[in-house]
């Protein structure tokens, strides 16, 4: 009885390893914040509204509808081809205007626009002491390319960049219609 015990024992220790590396996609996480000159009621005024991303340099046009209710839908056109250009589609699931936050999800996005898979998303305005605004963008998503072994474009590291590069030309814009704090 002892020796089947330790003959299970050792041919499960014996699959962990290969189990390990089996595990498929981690959720990767990015969250990108900038501070601008003007107080947070403003900056919300500017970028509060998730039927309006235009302020954002990469979206070309947007459509939806709901407002600001949640299950609102936006699609952002990130060209001008219109719908056959490349597009995201999105849906809101939290919003106070009050705190100055909402969060949303992709709903449908070609992975060669955007190489991620299960993305949820927060943006956020916060008072800085002192007067101007901290906003705050963070997502989590898994990579592009859900089973082991992706290729190079649709990998944890295209996806992190990928995300981080949208969060970081947003922060740019807004510095560039507020200013930084103190300048």
């Amino acid at each position: 009885m002892k020796r089947r015990t330790f003959a299970a024992a050792l041919a499960v220790s014996a699959l962990v390893p290969a189990m390990a590396l089996a595990h498929g996609p981690t959720r990767q996480k990015v969250t990108v914040t900038t501070e601008v000159a003007a107080e947070p009621a403003e900056v919300w005024d500017y970028i509060g509204d998730f039927q309006d991303l235009t302020w954002h340099p990469a979206v070309v046009s947007q459509s939806g509808e709901g407002g600001n209710e949640i299950d609102a839908t936006r699609v952002l056109h990130l060209s001008d081809q219109g719908a056959d250009g490349p597009i995201i589609s999105e849906v809101l699931y939290k919003y106070d205007d009050e705190k100055m936050t909402y969060s949303y999800r992709i709903t449908d996005v070609d992975v060669e626009v955007l190489p991620v898979t299960n993305y949820s998303s927060h943006l956020t305005v916060k008072p800085l002491d002192g007067g101007g605004s901290m906003v705050e963008w963070r997502g989590a998503f898994y990579r592009g390319y859900p089973n082991n072994d992706p290729p190079e474009e649709l990998n944890d590291e295209a996806a992190v960049a990928a995300v981080t590069g949208i969060y970081e030309a947003g922060m740019e814009a807004l510095v560039e219609e507020f200013g930084a704090p103190g300048s």
